[in-house]
C-alpha cells in the first residue's frame, strides 16, 4: 500500500483538523507535537524515538517528515501525528525540505550529499554538497534547492528537477546552519559568525549581511520583517530585508532554535529549547502573543508551519 493511499485512508477514518498547524519536534522528549496555531494548543502528539529534530511540513500533501537525529530514521506523519511510513536513511541524514509535487530533499551531514526522494521515498537523484550540509531550503517556485554547508562556510545551490549544482557561494560568517529563501534571495544563519548572509541564487553571489545576536540558528520572514533566532542570547533579531538594518532584538525564551512564519504572515513561531516552549511573536508590534508548553527540548529545525489543505 502506498504512502499516499495510507494518508488518504487515515484522513477519511478520523475527524479532520482545521486551520494553521505547526509540527514541533522535541529532541529531548522523543516527541512530535501538532500545534493548532490559532488556538495555541497541542492537538495531537506522536512518540518518536531517537531524538527527533529536523522537520518539514507539507500541507499540500497533508504530511510531515521528521528525522530522528540519533539514528537517521525518517518518519512520515499524517496531520493527526500518526506515523504512516518510515525509512532508514543512515546516521548522517539531517536537514529536510518538502519537494514540489510531493517527496522531500534530505541532506547527509556525514556524506556531504543532497538526495531527492519522491512521494514514495524512492531516490530521484543525489548530488554532492560541500562539508556538513545542515539546513535545506526550496525556492518559492520550486525550481531551486539550496543547502547550508556548515563546515565549508558556504551555500550549495542546485536545480531541483535534476540535482545539477549551479553555484557554491561562500557565506559572510562561519558555519551557516539554518537557510531560507525569501523574495528570490537566500538567507543563512551563520552560527559562529553572528551574522545572516544574503545571497543571490541566480548570480551565485553574496549580496550582504545582517549582524545578529550570539549564535544565530535559523531565519524566517513575516509582516515585511526578517527574524533570526539567537541561541546564546535567548532572543530574536528583527531586521528590515530591504535595507538589512536591524530593527529590534526581542527576548523570547531560553535557547531559541527553530523559527517559522505563521501562515497568515502576522507573526512567527519560535521553539525555545531550554524553556520547553513554543512562542508566537507578533510581526507588527513584536510582542509575544502566546506561549505554549512543549515536551522537553523543542527544536523544530526546518519549515514546520503551514495552513492545512482540506480535501
Amino acid at each position: 500500500m502506498t504512502i499516499r493511499l495510507l494518508l488518504a485512508l487515515s484522513a477519511l477514518a478520523s475527524p479532520a483538523l482545521a486551520g494553521d498547524l505547526a509540527f514541533v519536534t522535541s529532541q529531548n522528549g522523543d516527541a512530535v507535537s501538532v500545534v493548532d496555531l490559532e488556538r495555541a494548543e497541542i492537538v495531537a502528539r506522536a512518540d518518536i524515538s531517537g531524538a527527533p529534530a529536523p522537520v518539514a511540513y507539507d500541507p499540500a500533501e497533508r504530511r510531515a517528515y521528521v528525522i530522528s537525529a540519533d539514528t537517521g530514521r525518517l518518519h512520515v506523519l499524517d496531520e493527526e501525528a500518526r506515523v504512516v511510513a518510515r525509512a532508514d536513511l543512515g546516521a548522517g541524514a539531517f536537514g529536510l525540505a518538502s519537494a514540489p509535487g510531493g517527496g522531500i530533499f534530505v541532506a547527509d551531514w556525514y556524506g556531504g550529499m543532497l538526495t531527492r526522494l519522491d512521494a514514495e521515498l524512492r531516490p530521484v537523484w543525489q548530488s554532492r554538497t560541500s562539508d556538513a550540509p545542515a539546513g535545506v531550503a526550496v525556492s518559492r517556485d520550486g525550481s531551486l534547492v539550496a543547502t547550508a554547508d556548515r563546515d565549508a562556510d558556504a551555500v550549495s545551490i542546485f536545480a531541483a528537477d535534476d540535482g545539477q549544482r549551479l553555484h557554491q557561494v561562500p557565506t559572510a560568517g562561519s558555519h551557516p546552519f539554518g537557510i531560507t529563501f525569501h523574495d528570490g534571495l537566500i538567507y543563512t544563519a551563520d552560527v559562529q559568525g553572528d551574522t545572516v548572509s544574503v545571497i543571490d541564487p541566480q548570480a551565485g553571489k553574496l549580496l550582504g549581511q545582517v549582524p545578529t545576536g550570539s549564535h544565530p540558528y535559523a531565519v524566517a520572514f513575516a509582516g515585511g520583517k526578517g527574524f533570526v533566532t539567537n541561541q546564546y542570547d535567548s532572543s530574536v533579531t528583527v531586521f528590515d530585508p530591504a535595507t538589512l538594518n536591524v530593527v529590534a532584538e526581542v527576548d523570547v525564551g531560553d535557547y531559541p532554535e527553530g523559527i517559522a512564519p505563521l501562515p497568515d504572515g502576522s507573526g512567527v513561531a519560535v521553539a525555545n529549547w531550554d524553556s520547553d516552549s513554543l512562542v508566537i511573536l507578533d510581526a507588527l508590534d513584536l510582542s509575544i502573543r502566546d506561549s505554549i508548553d512543549m515536551p522537553s527540548g523543542p527544536r523544530a529545525f526546518g519549515s514546520f508551519t503551514g495552513r492545512q489543505v482540506l480535501p
